[in-house]
């Protein structure tokens, strides 16, 4: 969608309107000539051979090996990010990059399946759908090898997108940070855009979910007890790990959160829910 003067970026909700040259909240996705495209396409800023769990999935491959690569940037803006030096920054800051093929890195793939019991590949660390030209066409040729495809992401993203990726992925460890309108959008997220990600994703691909019990955001109980319900209407064997809080980024002020109330969150979303793990205990 464009005029004289600008292209919107349809990936996410914030739609972006970018003038010639210009790039997106994201840091990751510019106009080049009147189109909007990723920046840099390819760049690989971390790679990793991890334990599937880490994703983590739970219930999905147990005991296997992912490759796990992600890239800069993200359309979110989370002041307690872990992977902050590469989520939150351009390609100028990023920490060294490394440009990759979509062939090459299936290469990789193949070869350490072969030798490290790695599975497949997992699009992960940053947010990986604002390149998802790149998550697209890597996936396809993952899959083509007969290797599986796991996407960790923050589900801030429009459906048009998701349509053309799900058919690639096998399995989705997706945030659902807070379940309120108004924490998503201190966040610089939206709630319906996040449900509607889970939603459509869980029809097709195996899905858990993740939410970071950070204080004075997703800590409330009710605001738990209304999660834990909203994600039974869609499968009440959803796996969701709730994990605690330590000090990051710019959320260096707070105390790591009391593993009491980690644990009375637990006991209210099991009442709707077959799995509810802790992390970071």
């Amino acid at each position: 969608m464009s005029d004289s003067q600008y292209t919107v970026c349809n990936v996410c909700p914030h739609h972006c309107r970018l003038s010639q040259g210009r790039t997106g909240l994201c840091k990751a996705r510019h106009n080049n000539n009147g189109r909007i495209e990723p920046v840099r396409y390819g760049s690989i800023t971390s790679m990793a051979l991890d334990p599937i769990e880490k994703k983590p999935l739970a219930g999905f491959m147990p005991g296997k090996n992912i490759l796990s690569v992600g890239s800069f940037g993200c359309n979110m803006i989370c002041s307690f990010c872990q992977n902050h030096e590469i989520s939150q920054v351009g390609i100028k800051d990023a920490r060294h990059t490394d440009i990759i093929s979509a062939s090459e890195l299936r290469d990789i793939a193949v070869d350490l399946s072969r030798s490290g019991n790695n599975v497949g590949v997992a699009f992960t660390y940053n947010e990986p759908l604002i390149s998802y030209e790149f998550v697209l066409e890597t996936s396809k040729l993952v899959k083509e090898a007969g290797l599986v495809n796991v996407l960790v992401t923050n589900g801030n993203i429009e459906q048009e997108v998701l349509s053309e990726v799900l058919p690639y992925i096998d399995a989705m460890n997706i945030d659902l940070k807070v379940f309120s309108e108004e924490g998503y959008r201190s966040l610089g997220g939206d709630l319906e855009t996040v449900k509607r990600f889970i939603k459509t994703a869980s029809v097709s691909s195996h899905v858990e979910l993740t939410t970071l019990i950070v204080p004075d955001l997703s800590d409330d109980e009710e605001d738990m007890e209304k999660e834990a319900s909203w994600i039974a209407g869609i499968d009440p064997g959803i796996t969701l790990h709730i994990t605690r809080f330590f000090p990051q980024y710019r959320m260096t002020d707070r105390a790591p959160t009391d593993i009491a109330l980690m644990r009375r969150l637990q006991t209210i979303a099991s009442d709707h829910l077959k799995h509810v793990r802790l992390g970071n205990v």
